[in-house]
């Protein structure tokens, strides 16, 4: 009877029935599947049950996180973009509501690319190159005059900052953002691409489009004149180039109590780390067909049983902390 008591109790401590709950909110984008299924999966070898929530936009994510900030629930998003989101972070209730783990995806470049056909034909270096309205007219695909740069989503951080440098470096009556759904913008432009005609971009990566249009070989990414950003003050790499954005991470975003509540998830959380390639050859078979749901989880499982060695060492880690 003693026997069946003590098992008893290990089962009921190692299957959560203490009530703590981990969601993990999964954002509107769908290429950012795969990065959380990973982590989820991982949490879940800790001992904990693991909910997803439908697909969300970060602002309701970073709502969400922050309306449970003293929960005793553990609520975690993996696509953090700092800097890029900070201000998203800030106007939800920032660090005393919002606290940003960790280091999960380092080197998430961005910016503005044009063909590097028409960057060598007509010496194009600058976004700012633009403010000519016989450059600008070289990407002009509706005829109104202006150059059509195929943008961002609305709601999406990069949104704000293109918005931002329209302005500041007086791009207005030259420049048109397209904006839409995103995939399908970029699409069109690599069908442009493909037809022998100039085009005008804004991506980023990790993703797929990097992979289709390749940068130094298909397309250039364009500097500019000096830095103008809504968050950042400077832009400047160390090495002198200035393309716009920051290079961005892509951190854990949780809820302010779950680094007391949960010190195994919070270690876990901080030494996990996952190559910005391997998401963007993810990426690339989402975009050559691979891109159900179950095709997802499966690349996660793959990449798991493919990097068991770092997985089992990151587990360890947050269990010693616990």
């Amino acid at each position: 009877m003693k026997k069946i008591l003590i098992a008893l109790i290990a089962i009921f401590l190692t299957s959560n029935l203490f009530g703590a709950k981990v969601t993990f909110l999964r954002t509107s984008i769908a290429e950012e599947g795969f990065q959380m299924y990973i982590a989820a999966d991982i949490v879940k070898r800790l001992g904990y049950d693991v909910e997803i929530t439908n697909d969300v936009s970060y602002e309701v994510a970073y709502q969400t996180i922050a309306q449970n900030a003293k929960s005793k629930d553990a609520y975690i998003m993996a696509a953090a973009w700092i800097p890029l989101h900070n201000s998203k972070i800030k106007g939800a209730g920032g660090s005393k509501k919002i606290d940003i783990i960790g280091s999960y995806i380092k080197n998430c470049a961005q910016g503005y690319l044009i063909d590097k056909k028409t960057a060598e034909k007509y010496n194009i270096k600058y976004i700012n190159d633009l403010k000519d309205p016989k450059i600008a007219k070289l990407f002009d695909s509706n005829g109104d005059g202006k150059a059509d740069l195929a943008g961002c989503d609305a709601g999406w951080g990069c949104e704000k900052v293109i918005e931002y440098q329209l302005d500041a470096f007086g791009l207005r009556d030259t420049v048109e953002h397209n904006q839409g759904q995103y995939s399908s913008i970029i699409t069109d432009t690599i069908a442009r691409y493909k037809s022998g005609k100039p085009i005008l971009y804004y991506t980023w990566t990790p993703y797929w489009v990097s992979g289709k249009l390749v940068p130094g070989k298909d397309t250039v990414f364009l500097q500019v004149t000096h830095s103008a950003h809504p968050v950042t003050k400077s832009t400047k790499l160390p090495n002198g180039a200035d393309y716009g954005f920051n290079v961005n991470t892509q951190d854990f975003a949780v809820n302010a109590s779950l680094p007391k509540n949960y010190k195994d998830i919070a270690k876990l959380l901080e030494v996990m780390r996952l190559d910005v390639n391997d998401v963007s050859g993810e990426n690339m078979l989402m975009e050559q067909g691979q891109n159900k749901e179950a095709d997802i989880k499966r690349h996660a499982q793959m990449w798991l049983k493919s990097n068991a060695d770092k997985v089992n060492k990151w587990i360890a880690e947050a269990k010693e902390a616990k």
